[in-house]
């Protein structure tokens, strides 16, 4: 994982607001789902905030898309805020 990486979250009844900070790596993207999967009993809704990431590395992204179906994508929506570059392609 990245040094400076850090994620910050906040759960609100059925949502789950996730924050992150520093530089995003393939440990970082791992780091993240954990969050995610721990994290999703009676969520229907995660928000992203990708604002305090410094860097984005290209192996951390696709290693978090490659990964995000071990999240029950089916029935939680994810909302991205802030720099859209995590986000999965429509």
């Amino acid at each position: 994982m990245a040094s400076n990486f850090r994620i910050y979250v906040q759960r609100n009844s059925d949502d789950l607001h996730i924050k992150l900070e520093g530089d995003f790596d393939g440990t970082s993207a791992h780091q993240l789902l954990n969050v995610m999967k721990e994290n999703q009993r009676g969520v229907t809704k995660i928000f992203i905030d990708t604002s305090l990431l410094d860097y984005i590395y290209p192996f951390g992204r696709d290693v978090f898309h490659n990964n995000l179906k071990t999240v029950d994508a089916q029935r939680i929506s994810l909302l991205f805020t802030g720099d859209s570059a995590l986000q999965p392609a429509q």
